[in-house]
């Protein structure tokens, strides 16, 4: 099976300009390609997982990626799948954000000479003087093909700033900008970004005369049709001191019976002929197929030995009999405690388990906070300093979510 094929196989793929000559490219080792990230936060999420994913697939069949961070881009902001207008960001928040990026990627992506790259498009967009970029892509963009396009279909309900409406026009400049002088000869992105990536074909189309070529990636959906990355708290995210190798972990083993396969042909490096099999499984074996690949997944990204922590981790809390040290924790000091105690409101939001007070009361009047295995009676509750000493208090927030807070 050629790469491109196994692209396909693993439902990867959704749009593409030019299917004989995309996979030809790939499946000889000769696209040089980018994929886009805007510095939005600190850290990657799940969102970004299936991209750099993608990026390693290809660069192992001897393609070379570019990572193309967002410094520039990110002063505007993509409007893509958004009903209002993103936050400013300053640029010593963008340049932070470009940082973390790029020491996540290192996980996942080889880069150095002859191998990957990292650019950011703040080197030329930066520097564009706003006459002459009119002068030279003006011409190129036709406004009534932009206003059809999806990602700007959902903000033009609301109001589209004409600030978002450059957006499309930059993209594309950036992939002119990186067919001219890295040698790029595609791009890759969400099939959310396709009119985006159009742009950049058409751009270098019309100025240059040569073709260039854009496939999109598949979105991760569930059953439901929403994407999937997403908790009641935010995004699931890639950093360790975002979402902990066991959040990571239980939030893959909790995905719905009918996304497990998807999840694992997209997602994981498993042989496709391994997962195939796991077609034939039902109802038991799919909780096997759950934890296959939350392990895969949670040793991509956090390593093998946070993988197995977490994993025991699980099976301690859900099985029993095993070793409980791996279960998240908070650990407190006395600065925390007032008169020697901590209310339970308190106490939960100290260990993340709900943003506010509110929220915490909210969950324990409905009866979904236990500790130590007994419901707590009522929100005033609270614990002193020898009942967090020890092993502490274990705190089960709703059926699948636990804590433990110690000194």
């Amino acid at each position: 099976m050629t790469c491109y094929e196994e692209l396909k196989a693993r439902g990867l793929i959704a749009q593409v300009t030019n299917e004989e000559e995309i996979s030809k490219m790939i499946n000889e080792g000769k696209a040089v390609f980018y994929i886009g990230f805007d510095p939005t936060a600190d850290s990657l999420h799940v969102g970004h997982f299936m991209a750099l994913c993608l990026m390693k697939r290809l660069q192992m069949a001897g393609n070379q990626p570019i990572a193309l961070i967002g410094g520039g881009t990110g002063y505007i902001g993509d409007p893509s799948g958004r009903t209002d207008m993103r936050s400013m960001m300053t640029p010593e928040t963008i340049q932070h954000n470009c940082d973390c990026f790029k020491k996540q990627m290192e996980r996942f992506i080889e880069f150095g000479e002859g191998k990957a790259r990292m650019i950011n498009n703040a080197d030329w967009l930066l520097k564009l003087n706003y006459v002459e970029l009119l002068r030279e892509v003006g011409g190129c963009f036709s406004v009534n093909n932009m206003l059809r396009a999806e990602c700007y279909k959902q903000r033009m309900e609301k109001g589209l700033s004409f600030l978002e409406f450059n957006y499309m026009i930059m993209q594309s400049y950036d992939f002119y900008y990186l067919f001219q002088h890295y040698g790029c000869n595609m791009q890759f992105g969400g099939d959310d970004q396709w009119s985006n990536m159009l742009g950049g074909t058409e751009l270098i189309r019309r100025k240059l005369g040569k073709d260039a070529h854009a496939m999109t990636i598949t979105l991760l959906l569930n059953s439901e049709g929403k994407k999937m990355g997403k908790t009641a708290n935010g995004a699931v995210w890639l950093d360790p001191n975002k979402t902990s190798p066991y959040d990571f972990y239980q939030y893959w083993r909790n995905v719905g019976d009918d996304d497990v396969l998807k999840c694992l042909r997209m997602l994981t490096f498993l042989p496709l002929e391994q997962i195939d099999e796991m077609d034939k499984w039902e109802g038991s074996q799919l909780n096997t197929a759950k934890e296959i690949l939350a392990f895969e997944l949670t040793k991509l990204v956090h390593g093998e030995e946070e993988a197995t922590r977490a994993q025991a981790a699980a099976k301690a809390l859900f099985v029993g009999g095993g070793d409980m040290s791996n279960v998240p924790a908070t650990t407190l000091t006395q600065d925390d405690l007032t008169d020697g105690t901590i209310g339970v409101l308190d106490l939960m939001v100290k260990c993340k388990l709900a943003p506010s007070k509110k929220e915490a009361r909210r969950l324990v009047e409905q009866g979904g906070v236990e500790v130590n295995g007994e419901k707590v009676a009522a929100p005033t509750v609270s614990y002193t300093a020898a009942d967090l000493t020890g092993e502490g208090l274990l705190i089960k927030k709703g059926k699948k979510v636990y804590h433990r807070a110690q000194m």
